[in-house]
């Protein structure tokens, strides 16, 4: 069988657990990018198993369900959700979540930002945007044979980073919600540093849309009422396992007459 840049492929090493698409194919290794999950990755392309086109509709029903907006009674109330301002490191992903944004009419602003950036940056972008929530997300990974710090983690320290200048920015929990973090972050560290929501507490990898899932929840929630946590973790891809969080009021203010 014949691969190519642009397939759909999974690893047989690793069960076919994740779908990929090849970007480039030097000799026999292919280097790979989740169709949904932010990861990157090599392999020998005497791994690679061809993927079905029946992901494409697999996803396509799984974004529909993630993009059914809450109920709103129009009738009578006029709604103002909570701006976000979105950024991430990889242009295809930022692309995903600022369509899925547009889809449930949000009103979102992204930026495409390394990692090792985003700390130098944010506060300028906080001040520049004034979102109510910000998503600080891209690519990391777990080295499980570290010992378990932020060594251990290719991006989490940038994030950490990241988060503590944005709260020296805004340090209230609820007029700033913050969403860090990608796929195996540590989840602890990120919470103390100052995250709302976090990535990702049993350190598997998040759906690329998960980040904005949390985001648009929290824009549609209402500032005067406590979020009910476990039911926006659990519209995530991968609920609990994958991002955890706080208990923090909302960011939509409800109006009064239409």
């Amino acid at each position: 069988m014949e691969l190519k840049v642009g397939d759909l492929v999974t690893r047989n090493s690793y069960n076919n657990d994740v779908v990929f698409r090849i970007i480039s194919i030097n000799e026999n290794i292919c280097v790979l990018k989740g169709t949904t999950i932010r990861l990157i990755a090599d392999s020998n392309i005497n791994d690679l198993k061809k993927y079905s086109s029946e992901f494409e509709e697999e996803e396509r029903m799984f974004l529909d369900k993630i993009a059914e907006p809450l109920t709103l009674n129009r009738h009578d109330y006029f709604y103002l959700p909570g701006k976000i301002l979105h950024i991430d490191s990889d242009e295809e992903y930022l692309n995903k979540c600022l369509d899925y944004y547009k889809k449930v009419n949000i009103w979102a602003m992204g930026i495409l930002e390394d990692e090792d950036k985003i700390a130098d940056n944010i506060i300028d972008l906080l001040k520049e945007y004034k979102p109510n929530i910000v998503v600080i997300t891209g690519h990391d990974a777990h080295y499980k044979n570290k010992e378990e710090n932020l060594d251990a983690y290719k991006s989490s320290k940038y994030f950490v980073n990241a988060i503590k200048k944005a709260r020296e920015y805004e340090n209230s929990h609820e007029k700033l919600i913050i969403i860090a973090g990608a796929c195996a972050s540590y989840y602890e560290e990120l919470i103390k540093a100052g995250a709302n929501f976090a990535s990702s507490p049993k350190r598997i990898n998040i759906h690329a849309l998960d980040p904005a899932i949390i985001a648009t929840c929290m824009s549609l929630s209402d500032i005067n009422k406590d979020i009910n946590l476990k039911d926006i973790l659990g519209k995530t891809k991968y609920g609990t396992d994958g991002i955890g969080g706080i208990i923090t009021k909302g960011t939509m203010y409800v109006g009064y007459p239409r």
